[in-house]
């Protein structure tokens, strides 16, 4: 990733250059109404998918000195597709079949809905949260007396643990996935006007691959709080914080920060 000029540090003028360029840190969108393309239409600018991290199997021998038994579980916690995935892929492996009365807790309907790729679920037992952890905690304070499974990465917030040991609820961790630093050499002479952040992997991957990188000119945007932190941890300025009263998503807080140009303000 080239530094935007020949100085090291961070530009304070930066705010009055315009935004013509945004490299978003995830992957391409598969659809063609993605509110990035609807910014780029709109003021012009050129937006770039590139996902900074990858997530790599943890193979099913590696899985197995976990000594981790599926089967003594009554729930599993979901919180992502890979968590998903990789499970299951675990579970084929292993010549394991889920059991009919194996509950399930999914972070959000998205999550949910997605298990029909491996379950039926009209015949199993499916609870879900609104979108958070903590929306999910208030469901699985009702089953307290269940022993779960948290099928998670080596990266992982430590939010679901925390709850889970802070309540005394049995349950045990399985890492089936790694969540690794992409390989991101193709970028080394390219600049972009702002970078879109959505975990503090994202973060970990930046430096991993451009030790030396210096923001200059670029705007960095964060979404949440914990990816807010692993901007303001690495020295990096932040510039675009998501979500906000105003604006929800990373798109909404981003198009505010380009109106706010536009309007010879700083988005604060």
């Amino acid at each position: 990733m080239a530094d935007s000029n020949e100085k090291a540090g961070i530009n304070p003028e930066r705010h009055s250059i315009p935004i013509k360029s945004i490299l978003v840190t995830q992957p391409q969108p598969t659809t063609d109404n993605s509110p990035y393309l609807s910014i780029a239409e709109k003021y012009g600018i050129k937006v770039d998918f590139r996902a900074f991290i990858e997530v790599e199997p943890v193979p099913y021998k590696d899985f197995r000195k976990d000594k981790v038994d599926i089967l003594a579980h009554t729930a599993i916690i979901f919180t992502s597709r890979n968590a998903v995935d990789h499970f299951f892929r675990i579970c084929q492996e292993s010549k394991i079949e889920m059991p009919a009365d194996m509950k399930y807790f999914c972070i959000s309907d998205q999550t949910a809905y997605y298990l029909q790729k491996y379950i039926v679920l009209r015949k199993r037992k499916l609870f879900v949260g609104e979108k958070t952890a903590k929306d999910l905690f208030e469901v699985i304070k009702k089953h307290k007396n269940e022993k779960f499974l948290f099928p998670c990465s080596n990266i992982r917030k430590e939010d679901i643990p925390e709850f889970l040991e802070a309540n005394k609820i049995k349950h045990t961790e399985a890492v089936i996935y790694k969540t690794v630093a992409a390989d991101l050499s193709d970028l080394d002479d390219v600049t972009y006007d702002c970078i879109a952040f959505f975990s503090p992997s994202g973060i970990t991957s930046l430096f991993a691959n451009f030790p030396n990188f210096k923001q200059n000119n670029t705007r960095i945007a964060a979404f949440g709080p914990t990816t807010a932190k692993a901007v303001r941890d690495a020295n990096l300025e932040l510039d675009i914080e998501a979500p906000m009263p105003n604006a929800p998503s990373m798109t909404g807080a981003i198009e505010v920060y380009i109106q706010n140009q536009k309007q010879g303000t700083k988005n604060a």
